[in-house]
């Protein structure tokens, strides 16, 4: 018989039972993400904009990021049309559940020309679909993109320094310059990435870097042609100068204006025009003052160097690019292998058929590689697709088709150079357009 107020023992488990689990669906709910929808209209505003100075702070074209920012701002409940350019993005939002006119936003973001840097890259991606999977809130995911801004240690820019260094070294070999060549272009290479390295901490420097890092690696070309030996003066110049030309740029810019986003491909080919014009006229004055002091640099072409010194120059080299795209430790076998499979490539295929045809079907490889391991591994096509083309972009050939024009003052034989220059670009683009429609990429980045 029960005494008043006695419950029975069963009972009471039960409503222990009953409570831990409300406690434990209580616990779960404050634990996992808000849905999307339940996020404030401006948080998903911001959150897109985030997004989209990051993927162009990382080197993303406008095309891809205008793609990327669509897909991203409908599945967050956003009707967003965006307009990105070289320096800057414009976003305007509306919500689709609002009447026209009452929840109209712009945002205009006044952005630098980015940077190919294929780890922050990658993980700004896998936060954007974690985000989209619902396995990370707003709040979480702004956190985790504010962590990607750490400065740059002395360890990381030393990193960047030998880079620039391996990777001038790394052309110079390709080209089978003698040693002494290669390590002038190695050493140019060294002062050059430091002087970045610099600029970066002085923005005075900035505007500026680009004539005096040319001034530099000639007058200590000319110095060496004319005290020590002999030298392929221009090829060692354009050798040290390997990473400051745009030859990305011209190629992001043909294949803008294809895509028909003309604003921005003409933006980006004038600025990729201004680079290769600052390059020039440090070089032209490096030269000039060399004339004026009474040097005069004995120069010869002379390319000695065994198949063997080649193929270590193709290691180099995706070695340095791997570094300087400052891709993650773990995606560096993936990044060499797509930077020496464009080079092999198109040297071989080259060989045998020309040229342009060598340049046409590397193009055409890595971005069908790149599309691929974008759809299948679910990662961004640019950790395949930039180291592959890296050593196919025409920035060495307009850079000799301007020196060929100003040191030989013949309009004829600089119109050839610059012509070959267009010819590599248009084979390029070419490649990269057959490859989309071959395999068409899921993902925009």
């Amino acid at each position: 018989m029960l005494r008043r107020g006695a419950m029975p023992a069963s009972f009471t488990q039960a409503s222990e039972t009953l409570s831990g689990a409300v406690a434990a669906c209580d616990a779960s709910a404050m634990s996992s993400p808000a849905p999307l929808s339940a996020a404030k209209y401006s948080a998903r505003i911001n959150f897109v904009c985030e997004l989209a100075e990051r993927l162009h702070a990382y080197g993303t074209t406008s095309q891809r990021l205008e793609g990327a920012i669509t897909s991203v701002a409908e599945k967050l409940g956003l009707e967003c049309e965006p307009w990105a350019n070289p320096t800057g993005v414009i976003l305007s939002f509306s919500d689709p559940e609002r009447p026209p006119g009452e929840s109209d936003v712009t945002r205009v973001i006044r952005l630098a020309p980015g940077e190919n840097d294929l780890y922050r890259l990658r993980e700004t991606d896998r936060i954007a679909e974690e985000v989209l999977a619902g396995r990370m809130n707003l709040a979480d995911a702004h956190s985790a993109m504010d962590a990607l801004d750490v400065p740059p240690g002395p360890r990381a820019r030393l990193m960047q320094v030998l880079g620039y260094g391996m990777c001038a070294m790394a052309v110079a070999g390709l080209l089978r310059l003698p040693w002494i060549e290669i390590m002038v272009a190695g050493v140019n290479g060294l002062l050059i990435g430091a002087l970045v390295q610099a600029a970066d901490l002085q923005p005075r420097l900035r505007e500026g870097i680009d004539v005096v890092a040319a001034f530099l690696a000639t007058a200590i070309t000319v110095l060496v042609a004319s005290l020590i030996a002999p030298v392929n003066q221009n090829t060692v110049i354009i050798a040290s100068l390997i990473v400051l030309l745009p030859g990305m740029a011209l190629t992001n810019a043909i294949s803008e204006l294809s895509s028909q986003h003309l604003i921005s491909g003409a933006a980006r080919f004038a600025g990729a025009v201004t680079t290769v014009l600052k390059l020039g006229i440090g070089t032209v004055m490096a030269l000039y003052l060399a004339d004026l002091g009474g040097l005069e640099p004995d120069v010869r072409a002379w390319r000695p160097q065994p198949a063997w010194v080649e193929w270590g120059a193709v290691a180099l080299a995706a070695c340095a690019f791997a570094i300087l795209f400052r891709g993650h430790r773990r995606d560096y076998p993936v990044v060499m292998l797509a930077a020496a499979s464009g080079y092999l490539i198109s040297r071989h295929v080259g060989l045998a058929l020309g040229s342009p045809a060598g340049i046409f079907l590397a193009a055409l490889v890595i971005t069908v590689a790149g599309n691929a391991y974008a759809r299948w591994m679910q990662q961004p096509g640019a950790v395949i697709r930039v180291p592959g083309i890296i050593m196919l972009v025409p920035g060495s050939a307009s850079l000799r088709g301007l020196l060929t024009l100003v040191q030989q003052q013949d309009v004829g034989a600089g119109n050839i150079a610059l012509l070959a220059a267009l010819n590599i670009l248009l084979a390029l683009v070419a490649g990269l357009l057959i490859g989309n429609l071959l395999l068409p990429s899921r993902r925009n980045l």
